[in-house]
């Protein structure tokens, strides 16, 4: 009896995870340091959303990156630093890059602003672990 429960169990949880795929996977997609820096080298077309606070985007952020300032993104005046740039978002289609201080909660906030604002979520990525572990040249003001 206890053979046809487990069976059961993970047929059940077969087909779950098969018709939505894994229950804890993130909505998010991310691009590692040397993807980002395979791109800067190789001059593909791309769009660099800084959120860093001006203190951190001082010391270093990556030449041609956008600052934005909106670090945390919880504010509607960091919103609103945000949705300036999506005039030029909407008139591309090149990725859009965010960057964020560790890659975490500010850079998630970011990519919801642009992705309930209309930018189609396969165009959004942020650099993983945010530029705190960004290990090529930067840039300072």
């Amino acid at each position: 009896m206890k053979q046809i429960i487990a069976a059961f169990l993970a047929i059940i949880v077969t087909g779950i995870l098969g018709a939505t795929g894994p229950i804890l996977a993130e909505d998010y997609r991310y691009i590692t340091a040397d993807e980002l820096n395979t791109r800067l080298e190789t001059g593909s077309p791309m769009i660099l959303i800084d959120i860093q606070p001006v203190e951190e985007f001082a010391k270093a952020h990556i030449e041609g990156a956008i600052e934005t300032n909106a670090f945390p993104v919880k504010s509607e005046e960091e919103k609103a630093r945000l949705a300036e740039h999506l005039p030029l978002i909407n008139s591309s289609t090149d990725d859009v890059i965010i960057l964020c201080p560790r890659g975490g909660g500010g850079a998630k906030g970011t990519y919801d602003f642009y992705k309930s604002s209309g930018i189609d979520a396969n165009r959004l990525l942020i650099l993983e672990n945010g530029m705190a572990k960004w290990p090529f040249h930067t840039v300072a003001k």
